[in-house]
């Protein structure tokens, strides 16, 4: 079952998607603020995450940045903010799509299969990831060198990943 996360102060825009999701086999959290949010992205551990523009003491594109600094997890800005340089600003700060409201809830579905499926392809989260005597298996997010294993912090894992999947890529200071 794919798990999402939504952050939204919008209450009832949940309740219904909640509704919805069950038809196509998504679990979905909710969180109507942005600090919840980021508390239930590290205790559920999303695949997805749904986030509004317009939210309580912080905006998301603030939250969006925020996450990150400290995750790829894939992201769909879902805003009344459908202005083209709010767009523009979402999808250059991080967010993997954006969907303006009013929107039809299907949509959102295909749009989040579509972003599922790329990122898996990305990942190939089943392949350990293998450099001379270190292993990184991206699937239990652990690492081993030369057969013992590393005691990285979670900061640490997503960096020595980001930097496996990517060989030979240069990253900017806020693309990581």
């Amino acid at each position: 079952m794919t798990k999402i996360l939504l952050i939204d102060d919008d209450k009832k825009l949940g309740e219904l998607l909640t509704t919805f999701f069950g038809r196509f086999d998504i679990e979905l959290v909710a969180a109507t603020h942005p600090d919840e949010g980021l508390r239930q992205l590290e205790a559920v551990r999303p695949d997805l995450v749904i986030l509004d523009v317009m939210l309580p003491g912080q905006d998301g594109f603030d939250v969006c940045r925020t996450i990150r600094r400290h995750s790829n997890i894939p992201i769909i800005m879902l805003t009344a903010r459908g202005e083209v340089t709010d767009r523009i600003v979402g999808l250059e700060i991080g967010a993997d799509d954006y969907l303006p409201k009013p929107f039809e809830p299907r949509e959102l579905v295909a749009r989040i299969q579509n972003v599922l499926r790329r990122s898996a392809d990305r990942r190939s989260s089943d392949v350990p990831l293998i450099f001379g005597n270190l292993t990184i298996d991206t699937h239990r997010r652990t690492a081993e060198l030369a057969g013992k294993s590393l005691d990285l912090t979670t900061m640490e894992y997503q960096l020595l990943a980001l930097f496996a999947e990517n060989p030979g890529r240069t990253f900017t200071r806020d693309e990581i």
